[in-house]
C-alpha cells in the first residue's frame, strides 16, 4: 500500500501557480489579466475550471476560451431566484478545495469539506451555465427544503455505467455522463451503486475516485481483489484527473456509511503520492486477503470450473517439497482441500475413490499443520501417493486453517485427530489478527465441548460466539459470509446441543440454502460443499439424528460414512 508516484518533478521555472495549480505561475498570470476585463463590481468568479480548459489548449487560444467562459456566465443567473426556482434547479455538488477562493470561501460559509481535497456546496443547474449557491440564497431557500431537492435532483441526473476488470480480478464500476453532477453522486454513494447495479455495497463500504465532475468509479469492499483495486483507482484516477477538465481530486477514497475518507497522502513537494489506508480499513483488508488467498472467499465472478487435474498435479507437489520445505505445509493443506472440494464438483455425492483419497489427504495435512505427525503416505488417486515426512507440532496463527482442519476431521470421522486438534492452545490460535473475535470464540466453543469440559461453559462459550458475530461487531468479515457461511454451523450446533432433532433438520435445510444463496452459480471449488455444516451433520448423524439424504452441498457417503476407509496416521 506504500506504492509511490510521480507527478513530475517541479523546475522553478515553470512551478505550478498557489491557487491555480494546473497552470504555471507565468500562465495564470496572464490568464487573470484575460479574464480581469470581464470583472464586474460587488461579484467575484473562480477561476479554477476556465483554467483547466486553457490548460488543454494552445495559449494562442485562451482569449476565446475566456471570452465565451463569460458570455456563459452572463447568460447564466445573475442570483436573485425565487426559493421555487431553487428548489427546482439545486444540486449536491463536490468541488476541488483549490477552487474555492478566499472571497467565494466568504460567500458560501455553508459549504463545508467532506473529504481532503473535496468540498460540498449547492449549484444551481442552468440551460448555460452553472452557478455556485450563496449564503444569501441558501438562506431565501431553507437549509432543510435545499438539502432534499439537492439530494433528489442529483440523484436523478442520468449516467452511463460500464464495468472495468483490472489486474485480473478486480471489479471496478465506472459512472460517467454529460452532466458535471456525475462525480457529485459519490456523497451518496450507497443509492447510486443500487441504482446501476440493483445491490447494496457491502458492509466494508467501496474505494471509490472522482478524478473529474463528470466520472467516478467504485469497488465494492467485499473480497481479497480489493488489493488490485486499490492501486488500479489510483492510477485510474491520476491518469482521468490529469486529462480533465472539471478535474476534481486524483485521490482513492473509502466510502463509508455515507463519509469519505483519502487513502492517498500527497506529498507537494515533491509532487508525489503514497497510498496509506486508514487502520479500520487496513485490518478489513487484511482479513479480506487471507479469506481470499486460502480459497475460502471467491466470488461469484469465478465463471470457470476447476481444473482437477492441475490441482491434482499442484497438490502432488506441494506435498513432494514438503521434505525440503516444511514451511510449504499450510499451503499444501490448502491445495488438498481446494481439490477435495472440487473433486464434488463431478461427484456431488463423494462416492468415487479419487474424491475419498483427496478427502483423506486434506486430513492428513489439516491435523499435520496443527499437531504434527508421524511419516506418511497421502494418495492423490490415479495411483499418486506422495510421502508427508515426519513433521513436529508447531501450530500456526490461522484460526480459520484450524476450522477447516476440525470440521475434515470430524467430517471423515477420524475422532483422535480431532482430540489432538482440540489441545492446540487458543493463545495460538488468537494470535491471528485478521479473523473476528466470534471466530475465536466458536473454537473455543468447540474445544470445551469436544474435550468434555462443564455443559455451562460450552453454552457460555456458545453465547459469547453468537453476540459477537453481530453485524455491528464485524471488523474483518464480509457480513454476508459472516450469516450465510460462518454461523450456518454454530446455529446447528446450539440445536444439536438441545438435542431438538426438528430444530436441527430445520436449520440444517435452512444452512444448506444459506450457502446455495452465498455462492450463487460461482464455479469456486468452496461452493461445492457447505464444509462447516457438513462437519455438524456429521455429528448429528453419529448421534442418531434422523438426517435426511440427499440433501444439497452435503456429501451423501461422507454424511452417512459409506465412503469413509481407513488412512495413515
Amino acid at each position: 500500500m506504500n506504492e509511490n508516484n510521480t507527478f513530475g518533478t517541479p523546475d522553478a521555472a515553470f512551478a505550478p501557480d498557489r491557487d491555480l495549480p494546473m497552470l504555471t505561475t507565468a500562465q495564470a498570470t496572464r490568464l487573470r489579466a484575460l479574464a480581469a476585463p470581464y470583472a464586474q463590481e460587488g461579484r467575484t468568479y473562480s477561476l479554477y475550471n476556465l483554467a483547466q480548459k486553457c490548460r488543454q489548449a494552445p495559449e494562442e487560444r485562451w482569449p476565446e476560451l475566456v471570452e465565451a467562459h463569460f458570455a456563459a456566465l452572463a447568460e447564466g443567473s445573475q442570483g436573485g431566484e425565487s426559493a421555487a426556482e431553487l428548489l427546482r434547479g439545486v444540486h449536491a455538488r463536490l468541488l476541488p478545495t483549490d477552487s474555492l477562493t478566499p472571497e467565494t470561501a466568504g460567500a458560501m460559509r455553508y459549504a463545508r469539506v467532506v473529504a481532503e481535497g473535496l468540498v460540498f456546496a449547492y449549484a444551481l443547474d442552468m440551460p448555460t451555465s452553472v452557478r455556485m449557491l450563496t449564503d444569501s440564497d441558501v438562506e431565501r431557500a431553507g437549509i432543510e427544503e435545499l438539502g432534499q431537492a439537492a439530494y433528489a435532483n442529483l440523484m436523478s441526473v442520468p449516467v452511463e455505467h460500464d464495468e472495468v476488470h483490472i489486474g485480473g480480478r478486480a471489479l471496478l464500476h465506472s459512472l460517467y455522463g454529460d452532466s458535471p453532477f456525475v462525480a457529485s453522486k459519490a456523497l451518496f454513494l450507497s443509492e447510486a451503486a443500487r441504482q446501476v447495479t440493483g445491490e447494496s455495497l457491502p458492509d466494508a463500504g467501496a474505494l471509490v475516485v472522482v478524478p473529474n465532475r463528470n466520472l467516478l468509479a467504485y469497488h465494492p469492499i467485499a473480497d481479497g481483489s480489493v488489493v488490485d483495486a486499490v492501486n488500479g483507482l489510483a492510477s485510474y484516477a491520476l491518469g482521468a484527473h490529469e486529462d480533465g477538465p472539471g478535474g476534481l481530486s486524483p485521490r482513492v477514497y473509502w466510502w463509508h456509511r455515507g463519509s469519505l475518507t483519502s487513502l492517498t497522502v500527497i506529498d507537494h513537494d515533491t509532487r508525489s503520492f503514497s497510498l496509506q489506508p486508514p487502520p479500520e480499513l487496513l485490518d478489513r483488508m487484511k482479513g479480506l486477503v487471507r479469506l481470499d488467498d486460502a480459497g475460502r472467499l471467491d466470488t461469484a465472478a469465478v465463471a470457470k470450473a476447476p481444473d482437477v487435474a492441475a490441482l491434482t498435479h499442484d497438490t502432488a507437489e506441494a506435498i513432494g517439497g514438503l521434505a525440503a520445505n516444511p514451511a510449504g505445509l499450510g499451503d499444501a493443506f490448502a491445495s488438498a482441500l481446494t481439490l477435495a472440494h472440487a473433486r464434488c464438483t463431478a461427484d456431488p455425492q463423494a462416492g468415487n475413490i479419487e474424491t475419498w483419497d483427496a478427502w483423506a489427504t486434506a486430513v492428513q495435512l489439516g491435523s499435520a499443520l496443527f499437531t504434527g505427525a508421524q511419516a506418511q503416505e497421502c494418495h492423490l488417486g490415479e495411483d499418486i501417493v506422495r510421502q508427508l515426512p515426519a513433521t513436529p507440532a508447531a501450530p500456526p496463527a490461522d484460526a480459520r486453517a484450524w476450522l477447516d482442519a476440525f470440521y475434515v476431521a470430524v467430517a471423515c470421522r477420524q475422532q483422535a485427530r480431532a482430540d489432538r486438534l482440540c489441545q492446540v492452545p487458543l493463545d495460538v490460535l488468537r494470535q491471528d489478527d485478521s479473523v473476528d473475535a466470534y471466530v475465536l470464540h466458536w473454537i473455543d466453543t468447540l474445544q470445551t465441548y469436544w474435550t468434555e469440559r462443564p455443559m455451562d461453559d460450552v453454552v457460555a462459550k456458545l453465547l459469547a460466539t453468537m453476540e459477537t458475530s453481530q453485524p455491528q461487531s464485524l471488523t474483518h468479515t464480509p457480513k454476508d459470509f459472516a450469516d450465510l457461511v460462518d454461523y450456518q454451523p454454530v446455529a446447528l450446533f446450539h440445536r444439536l446441543l438441545t438435542r431438538d432433532h426438528d430444530a436441527f433438520a430445520e436449520a440444517l435445510t435452512e444452512a444448506v440454502a444459506h450457502h446455495g444463496t452465498y455462492w450463487g452459480e460461482s464455479a469456486a471449488p468452496r461452493a461445492r460443499v457447505a464444509l462447516g455444516a457438513l462437519a455438524m451433520a456429521s455429528l448429528a448423524y453419529d448421534y442418531g439424528f434422523p438426517v435426511a439424504l440427499p440433501q444439497p452441498y452435503l456429501p451423501t457417503y461422507l454424511l452417512n460414512r459409506e465412503r469413509i476407509e481407513e488412512m495413515p496416521g
